[in-house]
């Protein structure tokens, strides 16, 4: 991103501490940032903010997704890992219950659920681990900027509140950022597969470059597209690894 920015987002911002100038931190220096701090998005919703891996697909057909939301409308934050393996069969990893982590918008298309805790490591600057269990999933990303991702960062810089809610203007955020990103179809608005609208604003992008992962003990091979694009609801599963972070709200149920 550039040094200059009118204004730092909502999601940018502490609750006692007032404006903060995130933008041109590292990822690692950001989450750090965000995990003492958080902030909870305005608004009438159930609200989240935090950051993520949207999606990873890999060549193999195996599907993963990160989500670490420090604060959250609904419960205490939570730490989740989507796999999909190549039958199109999703688990859901979680360290909180089913209705106050993903599961609550998602879990209608979820095979699996299981609940324990989740270590997020981060090992450099553009560098973090996943952990769960003994070994029933492990998994490596490392990040970078790119001409795309610097156009996206700053234009999200510019974007007005209420262009954030605004579904037209989402909808063509969504097309230019698939199309900027060679990720195929990707959607920041819709409903989920439990039936609740969604809105997704992603502040902050990068590109995960290399990843390696194995799920109890099962090397889910190299990165690439997916055979057939996934979804849940709406919601698209990139087809090429993104990392964000930004925040998220939900149609009260």
């Amino acid at each position: 991103m550039t040094a200059t920015t009118p204004e730092s987002h909502p999601a940018d911002r502490g609750p006692r501490h007032g404006p903060r100038r995130r933008h041109h931190l590292e990822p690692a220096a950001l989450v750090a940032a965000m995990e003492r701090d958080p902030g909870l998005p305005n608004g009438d919703g159930e609200r989240f903010s935090g950051y993520g891996v949207m999606g990873l697909p890999f060549l193999t057909g195996h599907i993963l997704g990160l989500r670490r939301f420090p604060a959250s409308s609904i419960g205490p934050g939570y730490r989740s890992v989507w796999h999909r393996d190549p039958d199109g069969h999703w688990t859901f990893y979680q360290d909180q219950p089913p209705d106050q982590t993903c599961t609550r918008y998602f879990g209608s298309d979820v095979d699996h659920i299981r609940q324990g805790p989740i270590r997020i490591t981060w090992t450099g600057p553009r560098q973090f681990r996943v952990d769960i269990g003994q070994g029933d999933l492990a998994w490596t990303v490392q990040l970078a900027s790119t001409l795309a991702t610097r156009l996206l960062n700053g234009a999200a810089r510019s974007l007005p509140m209420r262009a954030w809610h605004s579904p037209m203007i989402l909808s063509a955020m969504s097309t230019v950022a698939g199309r900027a990103l060679h990720a195929g179809s990707v959607r920041l608005t819709g409903t989920t597969s439990n039936g609740q609208r969604f809105t997704a604003n992603p502040l902050r992008t990068w590109i995960i470059t290399h990843s390696t992962a194995s799920v109890g003990g099962l090397d889910l091979g190299a990165p690439g597209p997916a055979p057939e694009q996934a979804y849940l609801g709406d919601f698209a599963i990139p087809q090429r690894g993104i990392f964000v972070t930004g925040r998220a709200s939900f149609a009260r149920r």
